[in-house]
């Protein structure tokens, strides 16, 4: 027998949710080889009173947990109560990759790069098929939850598309991150399915992989209700303690040579132009190559691999519009890093790969 339903009702997964209701449904995705079924949980929320439709979605890669953590938080202490309109909270996406501990889903292929999916394609690509038919159609606005990748840790960041409407700027001024930084849209990825389909959503990073980060999780909850409460949704929240430090240009630096690496810095230091932020040594003892910055700038992600290969991405670094001058602190939430003592001398020493370069060597 056909579902009926009005206007105001919203049909997820076969299943008819009015306004006032609150629901878990899962949302069958495949089964393991083991016949295991797996789905994913989805949290619906609804107001009596109309107004937009919110995505709280984490667990895209099944070993950023941080935001995982973060949406179960909101849903086990119930703070996800609307006062109008509809959140949807889907604290993993990726089952999979939960499971296993992983990035990826058992094919090796990415869910954020297989959007808008394909009902006979890869593993990667029905999951994100089937969050495109059953979820994207309902939403307005969503928060997309991540991690820092491999071991590397984010400084809590939102990243979105900048300047280009008013409805993202918004989201992401409301949210206030640490730092909020232009993202461009990346060809397969949730934001641009999104983009193409007339939804706004703004991607929140922080911490690494398969370790909590609990100043990145409760300044994740603290935006995603000042976001909330931007729209309507939520009578109050918390002020953001400091603004938001917005940066349209950041990049990765990257490894020269291959070695064990040592940072002398930390996730929201800000860096002058020419600053040891590194170092990166010869594992048989024979010298190390000093790293200095090429500009100035504020430190958004660490590299926390000791081991590098050339190429490798070390340091993440951001700088707003107009760079402060002289500014040297860090971000207040996070604790100041003891400094190292070492005696260094600069010799000159023709190292292993073959180039003669400027090394440190510690006495």
């Amino acid at each position: 027998m056909p579902h009926t339903y009005g206007p105001t009702d919203m049909l997820i997964n076969g299943l008819v949710i009015r306004p006032g209701e609150r629901v878990l449904t899962r949302l069958v995705i495949s089964r393991l080889p083991s016949r295991t079924v797996i789905d994913v949980p989805v949290y619906v929320y609804r107001a009596q009173e109309p107004g937009p439709t919110v995505l709280l979605m984490a667990g895209m890669h099944g070993d950023e947990v941080n935001g995982i953590e973060t949406i179960r938080r909101l849903v086990r202490r119930d703070l996800l109560q609307p006062l109008r309109g509809t959140i949807i909270a889907i604290p993993i996406l990726n089952i999979y990759g939960f499971l296993n501990f992983s990035r990826e889903v058992p094919d090796g292929k990415d869910v954020n790069r297989s959007f808008p999916g394909n009902p006979r394609g890869s593993l990667a690509s029905r999951v994100a098929h089937r969050f495109m038919r059953e979820i994207m159609p309902l939403i307005d606005y969503g928060i997309d939850f991540h991690t820092g990748g491999a071991a590397r840790a984010n400084m809590p960041q939102v990243r979105c598309l900048l300047g280009e409407d008013d409805q993202t700027d918004a989201l992401a001024a409301a949210f206030a991150a640490p730092f909020t930084l232009h993202a461009s849209l990346r060809p397969g990825s949730l934001r641009e399915a999104a983009m193409q389909q007339g939804r706004r959503i703004i991607v929140y990073e922080t911490g690494e992989s398969l370790r909590l980060d609990e100043a990145g999780i409760e300044l994740a909850m603290a935006g995603t209700f000042r976001v909330l409460h931007q729209l309507g949704m939520l009578a109050e929240a918390t002020a953001a303690a400091q603004p938001s430090i917005v940066c349209r240009r950041h990049t990765w630096l990257r490894a020269k040579f291959a070695g064990l690496f040592r940072s002398h810095v930390q996730n929201g230091q800000f860096l002058e132009k020419g600053q040891v932020y590194g170092s990166v040594a010869d594992p048989y003892g024979e010298g190390t190559v000093r790293l200095e910055t090429p500009t100035a700038g504020y430190v958004i992600g660490l590299n926390h691999m000791p081991v590098v290969n050339q190429g490798d991405a070390l340091v993440h670094i951001a700088w707003p519009d107009n760079l402060p001058p002289g500014r040297t602190e860090h971000w207040p939430h996070l604790l100041e890093m003891p400094p190292e003592r070492r005696r260094r001398t600069t010799i000159r020493y023709r190292i292993i790969y073959g180039a003669e370069c400027s090394v440190n060597q510690a006495l």
